[in-house]
């Protein structure tokens, strides 16, 4: 298959790179890094290893109710409400 493509300078610049270490022809090392990196990208994710944190008993809550958000603000700013 015959197609034009349009690279990036930073992916141009590693293909080059590539091309001179391995003394090959472009065609073969486009194809090779296409290969890989499809091969590479079609499997599956690995799981990632579960995040845990540890809890820790505080008490029963200091305030009357937690919904009255007026009457919490009261309360952390030591005012007489009502």
């Amino acid at each position: 298959m015959r197609t034009t493509l349009t690279l990036d300078e930073d992916v141009a610049a590693l293909l080059q790179q590539v091309q001179k270490a391995r003394e090959a022809p472009l065609k073969v090392i486009v194809n090779t890094a296409l290969r890989e990196g499809l091969i590479a990208m079609a499997k599956p994710a690995e799981p990632r290893p579960g995040f845990h944190t540890k809890t820790f008993e505080l008490g029963e809550c200091s305030l009357p109710n937690l919904d009255n958000i007026a009457e919490v603000l009261t309360f952390g700013e030591v005012e007489d409400y009502r």
